[in-house]
Parts: C-alpha cells; structure tokens; sequence
C-alpha cells in the first residue's frame, strides 16, 4: 500500500465523521497564520484554536514571500482578516543552511541550478522574525490597521512566545 492508499484510506474515515461542510471561507477570527512547514507544528493547536478560525499560510521557515503576501492578500482584501501572526519556531531547518549552499545542494543532486531563486535561509532568526514582521507591516498592499505580530514556537516544549509586538499596517509611527 502506497502513502497515497493510505491517505484516501483515512480519508474515508474523515468523511464518515465530516461535520464542517457549513464554515465560512472567511475565519472567524479574522486571522491568518503564516508559519513554517515543519511537521511538528500544529498551528490550530499552538493558538487554541478550532477549524474555521483562522487561515494557514506556510512554507519553509514560515518566511515572509512574495507569495506569503500573495496568500496575505487574498486573505484580507478578500475574506477579511485583520491580523497576521508570523510564527518561527526553534531548530528550524531553514537556520541549518545558507541560499548559496543549498542551491549548490539542488545543482549537485539535479544537474541544474535554482537560479536566483530565494531559498530564505535564516542566518540570524531574532533579525529575520522582526524583518518578515516590519516587511509586512510595512507593505502598502495589506490593508490598513492589519496587526501583524511575531512569535517563536518552541518546538521542544509547546511554548509560543511573543517576539515582535504587533506593528500596524500603515502606522508609520511604529514602524
């Protein structure tokens, strides 16, 4: 059996028991979590909160993209979340690598290189928390008065601790 059977096997097992057919696109919180891929992070579970809530945006190092925005985007002009919580957590993968060694990586192993493609690394995770929470608080495409705060997830102990207080969308005083 594939991971793929088991997957459309548990599936069938979902279903049986489906009873969120009628949430909103929107959340009910008005919120959008943008945080890493990593499996070990259970974002509804890390906030408390319940399907519906809030949207999940993630990728590796919960880094804040082009397309973290784009998502962002979607989110706020369209389903009308006010607040980003931008989560990293601790032993990230991201902080074990530089863009140059990992794109040597990829070539190695492909015969082709990434190109300029930005792979995130995180060299310093403190900097790179407050500058993904300053980029996006500082962006004139999220809407105005977006609260948009930073937090690390310990990954050893479930603790979630606010790093970055939130900055508001268009605030210029506090960015």
């Amino acid at each position: 059996m594939s991971v793929f059977d088991e997957l459309l096997a548990a599936n069938e097992r979902h279903v049986a028991g489906f009873a969120r057919g009628q949430l909103p696109a929107p959340p009910a919180r008005a919120l959008a979590v943008l945080t890493c891929m990593d499996a070990r992070i259970l974002p509804l579970d890390v906030f408390g909160l319940a399907p519906g809530d809030a949207h999940v945006i993630r990728n590796a190092g919960g880094r804040a993209t082009d397309d973290a925005l784009r998502s962002l985007l979607v989110s706020s002009h369209v389903l009308g979340t006010r607040a980003v919580a931008v989560v990293h957590h601790t032993e990230c993968g991201m902080t074990k690598l530089t863009d140059a060694d990992f794109a040597a990586t990829i070539e190695r192993a492909t015969g082709h290189s990434p190109g300029d493609l930005p792979l995130y690394a995180i060299e310093d995770p403190d900097a790179a928390l407050q500058g993904d929470v300053t980029w996006l608080a500082e962006s004139p495409l999220l809407p105005a008065g977006t609260e948009v705060a930073g937090f690390l997830y310990d990954v050893r102990t479930g603790v979630l601790s606010l790093v970055v207080p939130p900055l508001v969308v268009g605030d210029t005083t506090a960015c």
